[in-house]
């Protein structure tokens, strides 16, 4: 599918301001230079946008899937690839290792330790709770947790934290304070795990974690509403342009809704407008325009957004410049 101008694009469509992206890939690696920063591809998922970060000098990856990882070593960026979540099943990743990959799997139970050693996984991360009650071990069984990966034959390369529940504070000085309670518990647990690697944080805590050896940040390439309202240096990138298909005395509704955005962050905002609502298809707002017209809605959540659509378009000014599968969903 091409296109020459943004006009001529169907709706919805994901779009992205390559100046934008540029800008924000720019600043990251300005803040977080090379092995500091180990970009989060579940927020892009990606290659085309994974190889821009890796020309700006960051050649770690952070992972959320199986399938991630495969298509980056596929894409030839499997130098050193972290899967941030524990797997039960992880065969295609020990033949991902066999293959040359690095690949560096989170681990918080003995069962994902004996999920890592059956797979053919080499090395393992001690994944630690800080507070958001997801996965992770207690910070205080961290130790016995390395010492029975290091016992099974894995290299145990450090810790790993996500503080994620500090991400969608607003307010900087409480998003920090919280980020170092956070942090407090991982530093400990890193002291009785040993290894190299420190790993925490992500867009919302890039500039005030300074206890991670590596900043596990995603959005920030491409942006959405909630991190626009924490006040980061980084540009709105992503929209999905869509168009008014109807349009009454007080209101006017845009083709894309609830199979085009990621939702768990509340609705996508429209800059000068009220957007009061999304269904499955429709996106309603105030005040009206005119059918036809054309509207770039930004995202509350971008990692959800980008996998709801099979491609990006790059685009600067009115001209479609590239067009970027989404080449990393799926599990």
């Amino acid at each position: 599918m091409s296109a020459d101008k943004v006009a001529d694009l169907p709706t919805p469509a994901l779009i992205v301001d390559a100046e934008a992206l540029d800008y924000n890939i720019g600043v990251m690696a300005a803040a977080l230079p090379g092995d500091r920063l180990r970009p989060h591809v579940k927020a892009h998922k990606c290659t085309s946008l994974a190889r821009r970060q890796a020309a700006a000098g960051h050649h770690r990856f952070t992972c959320a899937t199986i399938r991630e990882c495969e298509g980056m070593v596929a894409a030839g960026l499997g130098q050193d690839l972290m899967l941030a979540n524990e797997v039960l099943d992880a065969a295609r990743l020990g033949a991902l290792v066999a293959g040359g990959a690095r690949i560096t799997l989170a681990v918080d139970s003995a069962e994902t330790i004996d999920a890592a050693v059956r797979g053919g996984v080499r090395e393992v991360i001690i994944d630690v709770n800080v507070g958001l009650p997801r996965c992770g071990c207690p910070p205080d069984a961290a130790g016995q947790l390395a010492e029975l990966a290091r016992g099974r034959g894995l290299a145990v390369r450090g810790v790993m934290g996500y503080e994620g529940h500090v991400m969608i504070t607003e307010d900087p000085a409480e998003r920090a304070s919280q980020c170092s309670t956070a942090m407090e518990l991982l530093v400990a647990a890193a002291g009785d795990v040993g290894g190299e690697l420190i790993s925490a944080g992500g867009t919302g805590t890039y500039d005030c974690n300074t206890w991670a050896t590596e900043i596990q940040a995603g959005s920030y390439a491409l942006m959405d509403a909630l991190y626009n309202r924490q006040g980061h240096p980084f540009r709105q990138a992503a929209f999905v342009l869509a168009d008014v298909v109807s349009s009454a005395a007080d209101w006017s509704v845009a083709n894309a809704g609830l199979k085009a955005f990621g939702m768990d962050h509340g609705n996508p905002e429209l800059p000068g407008f009220d957007v009061w609502f999304c269904s499955d298809e429709h996106t309603s707002f105030s005040p009206p325009v005119s059918v036809g017209d054309r509207v770039r809605l930004v995202p509350a959540h971008i990692d959800p957004t980008v996998a709801y659509h099979e491609r990006m378009y790059l685009y600067s000014g009115e001209d479609v410049i590239d067009i970027w599968p989404v080449d990393l969903r799926w599990w």
